[in-house]
Order: structure tokens, then C-alpha cells, then sequence
């Protein structure tokens, strides 16, 4: 059974470092988030560095394991260092499209994302992408950085696409009609 890869990437409106309060809040609210997205049903898993806590700074200088090496797209021009990344990105993978919706669009994250324009600048680019993996398939950064730029240029296609133009794992265009498990219809 295929799985669902999403690839999220948003620049901060000021680096990670920086001491002000809605970066600060931004980063500090992550935690709970990923534990309340890593319980919900349909949540397989997410790239985690393995060595953060030894010492790797970034992450771009991070062990991902399996993941791949970190990376960002094209469009990111913000710095690489620790005084200077200035970005949040997340790389995981779903049993399918209504579990996915489901947990972005509701709870702790949910909370998050009515605060994006606080915490991350407008690029005018796609902040995520989703794609289809066969079953056993760990999902790479450079994956996810490819597919976000595809769909940046050419628009969702089953290669890369959007919850609002999505794809069945055999490719045929379909929908969600809403949130919530009164709305689990799938077209």
C-alpha cells in the first residue's frame, strides 16, 4: 500500500537565533506540536535528526539517517549557520490524504498554522508538497525539495501536488470535501 510523503518549508521572518518573541514563541511551540501530529491516526513517521543532541547545530548539519542529507529549495537565500537559518522545514509520511488533512487542520497545529503570517515570511512559493511513495520507501530531503520546486513550476500534477489539487497513488485527480470524520468522503 502506497504512502503519503509531505514536505513542508516556510522562511522565518528572522533566524532562529534571534531573541525575539515570535521566533522565540515559534520555536518553543514545536515540541508540543510534533507530539500531538505524531499521535494522531494515520501518522507513520517524520525525519528527525539523529544527532542533535551531540552537538549538530542546524539542520543543515545534522544526521538524518535514512532521510538524506538536508536541503532546501532554490528559492531559500537566508543563511546556513546558526546565527542565520532562518527557516522550518519537515519531511513526513502519512497513510494517506484525509489523515494528513485531518491532523494539519485541526488541534495544536492547527493553532500553528492561523499564526504562519506572524512567524514566516510571504515568498510567493508553495510551503508544501505532497507525493505518493511505495510501501517501505523513506522519503529523502532532496525528494522533498525537488517535488515542492516541480510544483512551484509546473502546478500539482501526481508527481507533486496540493490538498486543493490532489492525487489518488494511481494518479487520478480527487478530492477531500472537508475536515473532520463526518467529512471522510474521498473522490
Amino acid at each position: 500500500m502506497p504512502h503519503l510523503a509531505l514536505y513542508t518549508f516556510g522562511v522565518l521572518k528572522s533566524p532562529l537565533a534571534d531573541p525575539a518573541p515570535l521566533t522565540r514563541e515559534f520555536h518553543e511551540s514545536g515540541e508540543a506540536v510534533y507530539r500531538e501530529i505524531g499521535q494522531h491516526p494515520g501518522y507513520i513517521a517524520r525525519a528527525e535528526a539523529a544527532d542533535r543532541s551531540l552537538g549538530a547545530q542546524t539542520d543543515f548539519d545534522s544526521d538524518w539517517g535514512e532521510w538524506g542529507e538536508f536541503a532546501v529549495p532554490a528559492w531559500y537565500e537566508k543563511g546556513r549557520t546558526v546565527e542565520t537559518t532562518a527557516l522550518a522545514a519537515t519531511l513526513s509520511l502519512w497513510t494517506g490524504l484525509r489523515p494528513a488533512l485531518d491532523a494539519i487542520y485541526t488541534g495544536l497545529h492547527r493553532t500553528a498554522l492561523n499564526r504562519r503570517y506572524d512567524w514566516f515570511e510571504r515568498t510567493g512559493n508553495p510551503g508544501y508538497v505532497f507525493w505518493w511513495v511505495s510501501d517501505g520507501t523513506i522519503p529523502t530531503w532532496q525528494d522533498g525539495v525537488s517535488r515542492l520546486e516541480h510544483l512551484h513550476d509546473h502546478g500539482s500534477a501526481p508527481h507533486a501536488f496540493t490538498f486543493h489539487h490532489s492525487f489518488a497513488p494511481d494518479g487520478t485527480p480527487t478530492s477531500i470535501k472537508s475536515i473532520g470524520p463526518k467529512s471522510d468522503q474521498v473522490h
